[in-house]
């Protein structure tokens, strides 16, 4: 058997370490540049990651701003309501009082004063309207709005021809309202419409429908009922605040 002469055997031996050489850089290039395109991959996403948390951060603080914002409109609104509220109860009472004739007042004995109309004693006549009527706006601007409504449902059943019936159906209406129970409250306005049309609060009942109608969401119902108030009465404060709403619209 021949032998390999020896610097064949050393040929041999020595590319077989360099190509174990050559391989073993080419994995360590090829896994660095792995690791780079990892590291490039990772950074890339923890950018849109935190570019995620600052766009939700920055909606979060629109929300809170936007819903202080609403906040501040809905009490302001209220207060609005409030002043509004305010202004009719005084008008209501002022002209009440321009209203309501004078009252004779009865004899020492209990018996009428001469020209005192029949059916004035025992507490059946305008002085005994006028105070029920007064007790009922009492309690309404106390806030006590159940007992409000009690009360003027009442006072329009016992007085439902009286001249303060259209005032005291109008304010049960707002009692309703008041209560945040807009069907009741349409029932209410609704009666002061068909029983009293002539009445100055016909109108007014009118706008408060529109209002409840909106509340509901019932938009085209509410345009309807201001359209209606316009056509119907078209001189009135209420229709000039119904117009401004349907040009809103």
């Amino acid at each position: 058997m021949r032998r390999l002469p020896l610097f064949l055997l050393i040929g041999c031996l020595g590319s077989g370490s360099a190509w174990a050489f050559f391989d073993d850089k080419e994995a360590r290039r090829q896994i660095a540049d792995q690791k780079i395109q990892a590291d490039a991959r990772f950074d890339q996403q923890a950018r849109a990651q935190l570019e995620l948390a600052a766009q939700i951060q920055r909606q979060a603080e629109e929300i809170a701003r936007l819903r202080g914002q609403i906040e501040t409109l809905n009490w302001e609104l209220e207060q609005a309501k409030k002043r509004q509220q305010d202004f009719y109860l005084d008008l209501d009472s002022r002209l009440r009082k321009l209203e309501t004739p004078a009252v004779e007042p009865t004899a020492a004995s209990g018996e009428p004063a001469p020209g005192t109309p029949a059916g004035t004693i025992g507490g059946a006549g305008p002085a005994h309207e006028t105070a029920t009527y007064d007790a009922a706006l009492e309690l309404f601007k106390a806030t006590k709005y159940k007992e409000a409504a009690a009360a003027f449902a009442a006072f329009v059943q016992q007085y439902p021809a009286g001249a303060l019936a259209p005032n005291a159906q109008y304010w049960l209406g707002n009692a309703w309202y008041a209560q945040r129970n807009c069907t009741k409250a349409i029932e209410a306005q609704s009666q002061v419409i068909s029983r009293y049309p002539a009445s100055d609060k016909a109108p007014d009942a009118m706008l408060a429908i529109a209002t409840c109608q909106q509340e509901l969401g019932n938009r085209n119902g509410a345009n309807r009922t201001m359209e209606s108030l316009v056509e119907k009465y078209p001189a009135s404060t209420a229709a000039d605040k119904a117009r401004e709403r349907l040009k809103k619209k």
